[in-house]
């Protein structure tokens, strides 16, 4: 490849999630949600309540800022924006009949504004924020009873914005509720007491609402396009021994099972052969298996790093990240330890499209930096040129993967303005193009500041991918 060029009708943007920008936790109506008890992050112990360590609780306050903000995304350029619907704003408790209006009066105010911009919107119905009533009564996705308020939840949505938004995602990053079933599933039983049994019910349970709300999203409105959004992490054999190519292949079904039935339709052989040998026996009606059957029209998927996979225990002791694996001797890390692969997101990209054959959409990607305020030409930014040659690289091997053939509809990166992280709960954890200013203490005056990376991706959305820095070691 001499120069990337991306098609026209490519959508370029930014992603975020309700909990990591919004704030205003307790403004409008709002419910609580398991965000506003995890401090520490997504992969830490909950908490008994809201506690003033939790920097979620005014993120960066999105609520009261959300216009300003969009102003900047489209001084960018961007023609998509991701963003989530925080459930409890909308069904404060979760399991009401009747929804909170002022919850969605303010979704739509923030529709307005990016129809003032033409940023067409990509909204997540569940982002990590079960309303934490659901998780304390009844154990989150353990119980049948989500899926009918999960629907309530999401037809209530499809009715007052389906008009308005035509690109769903049912849950976030589905498949992590392996890894954190309080975080992705409000299952508040802990995790060390969590029978296999209980949690791949709530799994099947989360399966069919996603499935049900497919179907109904295309009865209101068929030209609604609904996707499942999932994380993406190849995995490569640590050795050439075969034993390791096997261990491959089981961790790639762990994962690729959540999409199979996305996709398919049904649960694969694979899956049905686990459940024997871990004499799991699902609930599963046949009302379930119908529902089943509405698949979703496009596959979006967050992706960070790659990882090794290895049979040997010794080597699974050095294991990775949120999903396990092993570190790849031959990468370079991030400052929080995550392996830079962007060759892995082309590989990732056919691998889907293979497999599928349904259009992929890049919902996350980015990188978390420790970012230094200065001052250049009177003006306080960031040189983060570590951001954009992480961008740089990975966008290159976007362009590699449509000239592969593989259809992709657009990339959101992650996340556009400085935010919350869900891992950390940190806000020196920086991903964005937008420098916010707020510390791990909760100081700050939460002013916006452009970084150097900002007129970088206006100038990439500009030329559609043709400003990228083509290197010749970017082709494979």
């Amino acid at each position: 490849m001499t120069h990337a060029r991306f098609p026209e009708t490519f959508l370029w943007g930014g992603a975020t999630a309700a909990n990591q920008i919004e704030g205003a936790y307790a403004e409008g109506g709002k419910g609580l949600s398991i965000q506003d008890v995890t401090p520490q992050g997504i992969m830490c112990d909950r908490v008994a309540g809201p506690t003033a360590d939790n920097l979620k609780l005014e993120a960066i306050d999105f609520y009261h800022r959300y216009a300003e903000d969009i102003a900047l995304f489209a001084e960018m350029g961007f023609t998509v924006f991701r963003f989530s619907i925080a459930w409890s704003r909308i069904f404060p408790l979760g399991d009401e009949d009747v929804p909170n209006e002022e919850g969605l009066a303010f979704y739509d105010r923030v529709l307005d504004e990016l129809e003032r911009y033409g940023i067409e919107p990509l909204v997540t119905l569940s982002h990590y924020e079960t309303p934490l009533h659901l998780a304390e009564k009844y154990d989150g996705w353990v119980n049948r009873d989500l899926i009918g308020f999960y629907e309530r939840y999401a037809r209530t949505c499809f009715e007052r914005y389906g008009h308005r938004v035509k690109h769903w995602l049912t849950f976030n990053e589905i498949n992590s509720v392996l890894h954190i079933p309080f975080g992705s599933g409000g299952i508040n039983t802990p995790k060390s007491e969590l029978s296999e049994q209980d949690l791949y019910q709530a799994i099947h349970h989360e399966l069919v609402a996603s499935a049900r709300v497919t179907r109904a999203a295309h009865e209101i409105d068929p030209s609604i396009k609904v996707g499942c959004m999932v994380i993406a992490m190849p995995l490569y054999p640590l050795t050439p021994n075969p034993d390791d190519v096997v261990a491959v292949m089981d961790a790639d079904h762990a994962n690729l099972m959540f999409s199979d039935v996305h996709v398919r339709g049904e649960y694969p052989g694979y899956a049905k052969r686990f459940f024997r040998d871990k004499g799991i026996s699902l609930d599963i009606t046949a009302q379930d298996l119908e529902d089943l059957r509405h698949t979703v029209d496009f596959v979006s998927f967050s992706y960070y790093m790659s990882l090794c996979q290895s049979a040997d225990p010794e080597a699974l002791a050095g294991a990775g990240n949120i999903m396990g694996g092993v570190r790849n001797p031959t990468l370079r890390e991030s400052e929080w330890g995550w392996q830079i692969d962007p060759q892995g997101l082309r590989v990732v990209l056919n691998q889907f499209w293979d497999r599928w054959q349904k259009p992929l959409f890049i919902v996350e990607n980015g990188l978390g930096a420790k970012d230094r305020l200065i001052e250049v030409d009177g003006e306080l930014t960031v040189e983060d040129d570590y951001r954009i040659d992480y961008l740089n690289d990975h966008l290159l091997q976007v362009a590699e993967a449509l000239e592969d053939g593989v259809d992709v509809l657009g990339y959101t990166m992650w996340g556009p303005i400085d935010l919350v992280s869900a891992s950390t709960a940190q806000m020196s954890k920086r991903y964005g193009f937008i420098y916010v200013d707020r510390a791990d203490d909760g100081s700050g005056t939460l002013t916006r500041h452009r970084k150097k990376s900002f007129g970088w991706y206006a100038d990439v959305i500009r030329s559609r991918g043709g400003s990228l820095a083509v290197k010749e070691t970017a082709a494979v």
